[in-house]
């Protein structure tokens, strides 16, 4: 049996990385056995990267939804499960995953999961507008709000000076919105707009776009995320940038943070940052440009009646409320899956009243208006009530929690080291926390 299976092991060995489903295997604590190739493409990671951590430490989700650590959990299979996560690089992933326990003599050893990437299917599903199969342009983006209205003048001068373009601005706040449309903006017009998704950290992707490049001319190249791609990619795509003059292309990059902080943390080069920053565009989340909410609302109801008979007139004052006052962490695409999901349970409804709102989102909008206190909430003064001691502890420490993991973006691994604690001791006392209500 031992001789037949070191016969075996070869041709395992090559299927697990030619196939074309992404395979990781973890032990019981969690820590990776096996990471195939496609599985690297997809989470943008490699070998080393992977060696010697557990799934927690890889990437930004909570136990309970990691579906390797809750087949560890429960020793039951989990099939057809969709899961989007952020993994360390800060890149959303979104996957179809298969996941099973692995036994040996009735002993559970660990777990291992298939995954389909849906990560490029879900952009183009979730993307404002496109669905409508409308054209993109300035003009039917939402921009009530000043912070709005500034972006579009100067998407409008970028469109007309024809230098490159920097779009700078959280995830889901729509940068590939605004590319598209400077692109429709162009006059005289470019050919086609060609998407990059910088997603990777594959020498393979450059070398592609690289070839390609050469047969384009008088397009729009948008660089989806270059923030996402290792220096050294960096560097390579800002050579064949450098080379590409003479074919009248305009290109477009984004960035997920403030390049300061990126060039300061080397996850951007400064030379490409250099390329691109003559023409900077800063895109505001959703929670700083309040006004642009309900316009979007109304015109995503008006668009969906067009199309699909919504019967939506009208929305009641506690749901503008909640709408007006949650933060939207996912930004306008949060926004946007809200409402699909909001549509799909609509019949004759003419208004949208609150117990029509999904009960995960009632949960959110609670918990926001539930934890949400200012520095000056703790202060003692005369004219405030004295809390006991240990509920006092207890809301300041809570306070400073969520300061900390607002700050980093939810990265628990940077905010344990500001705070000076091991992850595993914050991670214990968010749990605590998120108990204790």
């Amino acid at each position: 049996m031992d001789i037949q299976l070191d016969k075996l092991l070869p041709f395992y060995k090559f299927a697990t990385e030619q196939v074309a489903v992404g395979i990781h295997a973890v032990d019981t604590t969690g820590k990776t056995v096996i990471y195939n190739e496609k599985m690297k493409e997809i989470e943008g990671l490699n070998s080393v990267d992977v060696v010697d951590r557990t799934i927690l430490e890889l990437f930004q989700f909570e136990q309970q939804d990691s579906t390797l650590l809750k087949v560890l959990h429960s020793g039951e299979a989990v099939l057809r499960v969709k899961q989007t996560y952020w993994n360390r690089n800060g890149q959303e992933i979104t996957t179809i995953n298969d996941t099973y326990p692995i036994s040996e003599d009735e002993k559970l050893i660990g777990a291992i999961e298939f995954s389909r990437d849906i990560t490029a299917l879900e952009r183009l599903i979730y993307q404002p507008l496109k669905r409508y199969n409308e054209s993109i342009s300035l003009s039917t983006i939402t921009a009530v709000s000043l912070p709005m209205q500034e972006v579009m003048d100067r998407s409008i001068k970028a469109a007309q000076v024809r230098m490159p373009v920097l779009l700078i601005g959280e995830a889901g706040t729509g940068k590939d919105l605004i590319a598209e449309g400077i692109h429709n903006q162009l006059s005289p017009a470019n050919h086609q707009f060609i998407s990059l998704y910088c997603h990777s950290s594959d020498s393979h992707l450059i070398n592609k776009f690289q070839k390609e490049l050469e047969n384009i001319t008088n397009c729009t190249i948008f660089c989806e995320r270059i923030d996402l791609l290792s220096i050294e990619l960096q560097n390579q795509l800002l050579h064949i940038l450098n080379s590409n003059k003479g074919k009248n292309n305009l290109f477009i990059a984004s960035i997920g943070q403030d390049p300061v902080d990126l060039i300061s943390t080397n996850k951007l080069s400064k030379e490409l940052y250099y390329y691109f920053a003559t023409v900077a565009i800063t895109i505001p989340p959703l929670r700083n440009r309040t006004d642009d909410i309900l316009p979007f609302i109304h015109d995503y109801f008006h668009r969906y009646l067009n199309r699909y008979g919504s019967t939506i007139q009208e929305i009641e004052d506690e749901v503008i409320q909640a709408f007006l006052t949650y933060e939207w962490p996912g930004n306008l695409k949060e926004l946007e899956l809200l409402l699909d999901e909001i549509s799909s349970m609509i019949t004759t409804e003419s208004a949208l009243k609150f117990d029509m709102l999904p009960l995960h989102f009632k949960l959110k909008v609670q918990d926001f208006n539930e934890t949400t206190k200012k520095a000056e909430d703790f202060v003692v003064s005369s004219e405030k009530e004295m809390l006991p001691l240990d509920e006092y502890l207890r809301e300041a420490e809570t306070y400073y929690l969520r300061k900390a993991m607002d700050k980093y973006d939810g990265n628990i691994t940077k905010a344990a080291e500001a705070l000076g604690m091991s992850r595993q001791n914050l991670q214990y006392r968010l749990r605590k926390m998120k108990n204790d209500k």
